[in-house]
């Protein structure tokens, strides 16, 4: 697949044509006589108001709330660009209400929040997330971005998930379970070497842990996160090593998989050739990867590797997996995404892509849609997340078979 090479006018005009931006409100119900609009607004709006008040549950039969999520932003940490800020960012979360829409049929509101401070930026969240479904916590830095997940999550009773750490994990970890099957290698006795130490590789290192990984090396800016540390955050001393390695050089030496989520170029012939057989390679840095594929292929024949990017196979791509987990939970009317949630949505991705001879699926792969919603949705249930006490998984699948189809026929006013 060859490289799409964007131009900086063609983006900005693409944003700025028609209507500014990428996404928009519409109706969905009828609003065209009298009687619809007194049906929509007085006196017919009254009465869910009212069935509301006796029970809040009802919010979602009668509101947008059962397919609505706020996909929130303080612009510290959009992008590969760093902190911009809430406003410079808004361009990013509107896109990431396009990949709800379309993947997913999941309505987004974008909301930037001009606050730096995790406290207050908090209360902002937690005042408005009566409105929501679920919320999709985005391009917020570390190590800040992992006390606000837990304490919304502690206060909410809806889904929040900070995909910059949830999504990568969930992919890549999808795709680690099936390199590991193809190289015959049992996960309890790999070792793992995760070059980066911000959200994601952090949230990778606690759910690789989870799926049985013992052996992992995390290196940050400073080199290994070593016990002889003292400049370590709580969340980087989960990955404290007691080894007597410092570099990256020496944590490869019969290492069986590397994780990159640092920047490009930086690891070298001789770090490849100092790893185990069959070495696992996700090179997600972008947009240049620690290593090329083509440039690993020819130093190795037995590796296996992916990046982040669009024009090589095995893209591990953060839309292969928020999008169906959000669906999944919004139908079950979800209070949190849990563990079970997270790891049954891991083995429906990893299924899939061993189902179609892949390491990964690609992200437009349209069964993603069936079978990661009715995984998370089943897990849901399963761990008692789910306040729908009604719901039906025997019917769900069917459901989701016509929630497909209706996807492809979304229409875009703007052509």
């Amino acid at each position: 697949m060859e490289k799409e090479n964007i131009t900086k006018e063609e983006a900005l005009e693409y944003h700025r044509r028609c209507k500014p931006g990428k996404i928009e409100v519409l109706p969905s119900k009828p609003s065209k006589t009298k009687r619809d609009l007194s049906l929509a607004y007085t006196p017919g709006v009254s009465y869910p108001c009212i069935e509301i008040q006796k029970d809040p549950l009802k919010a979602y039969d009668y509101t947008t709330k059962s397919n609505l999520v706020a996909v929130i932003t303080n612009g510290t940490a959009v992008l590969g660009l760093g902190d911009i800020g809430a406003l410079a960012g808004k361009p990013v979360m509107e896109g990431k209400g396009v990949l709800f829409k379309i993947f997913a049929d999941v309505d987004v509101f974008d909301i930037e929040v001009s606050q730096k401070d995790p406290e207050k930026f908090c209360e902002v969240v937690e005042s408005i997330a009566i409105t929501f479904g679920g919320i999709n916590l985005e391009d917020v830095k570390a190590p800040e971005c992992f006390y606000i997940e837990d304490r919304l999550k502690k206060r909410l009773d809806i889904p929040v998930m900070h995909d910059d750490q949830h999504g990568t994990a969930i992919v890549s970890a999808a795709a680690l379970l099936n390199a590991l099957e193809i190289t015959g290698k049992n996960i309890e006795d790999v070792k793992v070497v995760i070059n980066g130490a911000g959200a994601a590789a952090i949230a990778c290192g606690r759910l690789y842990r989870k799926l049985g990984v013992k052996n992992i090396i995390m290196l940050d800016s400073r080199g290994v996160i070593s016990s002889d540390r003292m400049d370590l955050n709580q969340y980087k001393k989960e990955f404290i090593t007691d080894e007597n390695i410092h570099s990256l050089e020496e944590a490869l030496k019969g290492a069986d998989v590397f994780l990159g989520l640092s920047k490009g170029n930086i690891l070298s012939k001789e770090m490849l050739l100092s790893m185990n057989k069959n070495p696992v390679i996700f090179a997600l840095a972008n947009p240049i990867p620690e290593i090329l594929p083509e440039v690993a292929l020819e130093i190795r024949k037995d590796v296996i590797i992916a990046t982040g990017r669009s024009d090589y196979p095995n893209q591990i791509n953060n839309v292969i997996a928020f999008p169906y987990i959000f669906r999944g939970a919004l139908d079950t009317r979800a209070r949190d995404i849990n563990e079970k949630m997270v790891i049954e949505a891991v083995k429906a991705i990893a299924n899939l892509g061993k189902r179609k001879g892949l390491l990964i699926p690609s992200p437009f792969d349209s069964d993603l849609f069936e079978e990661v919603s009715f995984a998370v949705a089943k897990a849901a249930i399963e761990s008692g997340s789910a306040k729908d006490k009604n719901f039906s998984l025997s019917e769900y699948r069917e459901k989701l078979k016509e929630r497909r189809e209706k996807l492809e026929e979304i229409q875009f006013v703007c052509q």
